[in-house]
Order: structure tokens, then sequence, then C-alpha cells
């Protein structure tokens, strides 16, 4: 269907050619890290106190804790109205924790929670808070993310409500073979300018936000809300992508965000808010974003490479993976603010250097990033991170490894050996607070240990607990059995 991630190519042509050059030049100009490269028998740290050394700070919970997230998002594009939602099934939520992940990103439209100006409705609330009870009963932190694709309904498509839409009267023609062409059309591009600038579009988008934030506040599975999926906007006839991709950022994603934390902070104090740069970041190129004026921000952009995204293979000399990580870490650093990749994910893992590919994500992941949620938890083909019964799709078993969800004290280091299948953890304890530290892990026979006088408690679905003495260092080690 159209508004699916189902096309051959996500990333129109015409985005590709205007971007190569200034994505290039990006790349040579930012400063350089290390490679991205890991082998399967290489240690792939996530120390945390790497991070600190970066400028980007960890994720953290409400205890305190120092969190990890591997997950995936789960949506349903299928269904609306009455229907919306009643794709999604406990059964998402747990298969996801017993393969050994613990965070989704819920995909929520606009469109299906206010129908018409002023009337939210009930039944899609309550949806919502069904699928939030299934994520707590299963340990699963969820983030609510206003999904928009090509705008909305009013070009066929998911999100902001066609009665929030105006174009002004410009031309818009669909693209079927392409949809992510469509955001170039006039009409949708003069929405997004709308949106972001009429008074009462703004009123309307911070109303929405006070009613999710209103509803879903206390719930103990909600970690935080995602303002609005892969942002765009309206170029100017002098300006290339890059140029008006860096405008629209400054001038009108920037103050949308800080008015809508606004919105969300009239009724939630506490949640984290997840906010995204314009999908050009996936070509290499830094976000130009501003301050969000809040302390509890989360820097969420998506990980899509042009060339797979149309079908391709893996490149591993193409240098993709490093220039994204060059990018993507600069304003993060700059701000000190955690990172979390909301998308990410090829459209066919079955290519021969897919293996690669998910190894050096991995890693690259790892060094930056306090979690990510791939693309997408479904039961098929395509982006489905699993088939028909359940199983891990290919290459796809590589990112579900042991790590840390929950630390309770600062992280020395933590490091993933795929070739041996070992796990460690190294932390200093918190002198105060919680002592229990989460461990995941996925399906299989693990043995968990732990020096330092801690005790290692197991639970069920691959969940262990790490029972540390105050103050104390500890070494946890995890081990395929």
């Amino acid at each position: 269907m159209r508004g699916t991630r189902t096309p051959p190519a996500r990333r129109s042509p015409v985005l590709r050619a205007i971007l190569t050059a200034s994505a290039a030049v990006a790349a040579l100009l930012a400063p350089t890290t290390a490679p991205a490269h890991a082998t399967a028998t290489t240690a792939r740290a996530t120390a945390r106190a790497e991070d600190a050394g970066r400028g980007i700070p960890p994720l953290t919970d409400r205890q305190g804790r120092v969190l990890t997230l591997h997950g995936w998002n789960i949506e349903d594009k299928a269904h609306r109205g009455d229907q919306a939602l009643t794709g999604i099934t406990e059964r998402h939520l747990r298969d996801m924790r017993a393969h050994g992940f613990d965070f989704a990103r819920l995909l929520v439209f606009w469109d299906d929670l206010e129908p018409s100006p002023g009337q939210y409705s009930r039944a899609y609330l309550s949806r919502i808070g069904r699928i939030l009870d299934w994520a707590e009963r299963y340990g699963v932190k969820v983030v609510l993310d206003a999904h928009q694709d090509v705008f909305g309904p009013a070009f066929g498509h998911r999100g902001i409500p066609e009665w929030a839409t105006r174009t002004d009267g410009l031309p818009f023609t669909p693209h079927p073979d392409d949809w992510f062409a469509e955001y170039f059309e006039p009409a949708v591009q003069r929405a997004f300018t709308h949106l972001y600038e009429d008074t009462d579009l703004r009123r309307a988008q911070a109303r929405m936000w006070r009613t999710l934030a209103g509803r879903f506040a206390r719930h103990p599975a909600l970690l935080g809300y995602d303002l609005l999926n892969e942002p765009m906007g309206e170029a100017r006839p002098e300006e290339d992508q890059v140029t008006a991709a860096g405008r629209i950022e400054r001038e009108q994603l920037t103050p949308m965000y800080n008015r809508l934390a606004d919105a969300v902070r009239s009724a939630d104090r506490h949640s984290w808010l997840f906010v995204e740069p314009t999908p050009v970041v996936g070509e290499g190129v830094p976000t130009a974003l501003g301050r969000v004026e809040d302390p509890r921000v989360v820097y969420a952009p998506h990980f899509y490479d042009t060339a797979m995204e149309a079908g391709s293979d893996y490149d591993p000399g193409a240098g993709w993976i490093e220039a994204y990580e060059r990018a993507v870490t600069a304003y993060p650093e700059r701000y000190g603010i955690p990172v979390v990749v909301g998308e990410w994910g090829p459209p066919d893992s079955t290519l021969p250097n897919m293996g690669r590919f998910y190894r050096d994500a991995m890693a690259s992941l790892g060094r930056y990033a306090s979690g990510w949620a791939g693309y997408v938890w479904c039961y098929g083909g395509g982006y489905c991170a699993v088939d028909d019964a359940g199983v891990l799709r290919a290459h796809k078993e590589l990112t579900a490894e042991p790590y840390a969800q929950a630390v309770a004290g600062t992280v020395r280091s933590a490091a993933y050996d795929a070739g041996r299948g070992v796990y460690r953890l190294s932390y200093r304890a918190a002198p105060h607070g919680p002592r229990l530290t989460g461990l995941s892990l996925p399906p299989g026979t693990w043995r968990v240990t732990a020096d330092g006088g801690a005790a290692v408690v197991l639970g069920p679905a691959g969940r262990a607990w790490v029972r540390a003495v105050p103050g104390s260092l500890v070494t946890v080690t995890v081990e395929r059995g």
C-alpha cells in the first residue's frame, strides 16, 4: 500500500542527484572518527564512558539508571478509523521481548486521533493504552511517534489530518513507484509550511500533544514522545535541498519543537522528548537544528542508505556508515543530549553483504547511541523483522545480542564479542538509589556471572538482574552456554 516502505525506492532519484555532491563535501569536511567496521570476532564497545568523552550523555530512566534500548518500530498502516491499531496484537510485544528486545517505537497518527477539529477519538486513545499495557506486561519501553508519510491522507498517506492540510491550490502528482518523491510535490511542501507557520495549526498540533501526554504521562511503559516523524518542508526557488533542509531545521523545526515541548510539559514533566532532523542527515549531512530548551531531549535521527533503499546490496567500501556517524554525532555533541536512532534497516536483508552490514551498523550504533528501533516488527518479508513463523529473518538475528538495558551506576565499559558470544559490563554501582541492574538476553542458553560482591538473579523471558553493593566496582560477564 502507498505510505508504507514497500516501494522499490524510499528516496527519490531527484533527491539522490541533488544530494550526492553536497553529502560528499560534508563527509570530507567532517571530523574523523574511528572506522565503523567491526568483524564478528571483534569486541564492540558500547561504553558510556566513551560517549561522555565525546560529549554525548547516556539516556536515563526516572530512577537515574543508564538505559540502553534495542527494539523495533510497531505499526498498523493498514487500518484506520474504527479499526485503527487493530493490526497490532499482544503477540507483537510478547515476541519482541522473547527475542531479547525491550523497546518499541509505536506509530500513532494524528488523523486517527483527531478526525475532525477538537474531536479526539476515545477508541483510538484506548487502543494506544491497550498496547502500552501489553508493553508493560512484557517489560518493553515505548515511545509514541507522531508519524506522517508524505504529510497525510490528503495525499493518500497517513499523518496530518486533511482538515489541517493547506496547499494554496498547488499541484500534486502521485508517484506510485517512488512514494518518497511525493515529498517534493509543491502541494506537499506548501502543506508543511502552513503547519509550521499558521497560528491555528500550531495551536492544534500543540493541543494534540497535550491530549496524548495528558492521557499517558503516568503509564509505566511510556518512555517518551517522538514529536514528528521525518519532518520535511518547502524549498525556496534558489535553494538546493541541503540548503533548504538547513533553513527548515533552523527556522521552522527548532521553534516547532520548542512549542511542542511546552505543550507536552503542561501535562508530563518527566518523559523524554525525541526530536528528528530532516531525512537529509541520512546522506551524511549534519543537522542545522538549534537547541530545544528542555532538560530531557533525545536526538532521534533515522539511519537509511539511499542505495540500499533502492534495492542495492551493502557496499562496505562506500564509506556511508562512517559519513553518517560523523554527521549524526555533531548535534548531540554540541548540545549534550542522548541519541536514539528511531528507524533503520534495509528492505532486503538476504543480499550477500547484509551480514557485514548488520555487523558494521551495530558497531557504529554502539559507539554513539543509547539505543535504536529497527524498522519494522512485522511478520512476513521485506522490512519485516521476522517471518510468518516469528523467526528473525536473514541476518537480522545479528541485532539480537546481550546488553545491559538499565545500569544502576556509572558505566565504565560495555562490549559484546559476537564471535565468542561474550558480553562484559563494568560499572561503578550507585552509592544510593536503585541497586538492580537489568540485563536483556536473546534466545539461547546464557551463563551470567558477576564479581565485586554482586549477586545475579535470573528471570523469565531472557531477563536477568544484578544486585550490587552500593559504590562497588562490578564486572558482569554473559557467556553463551
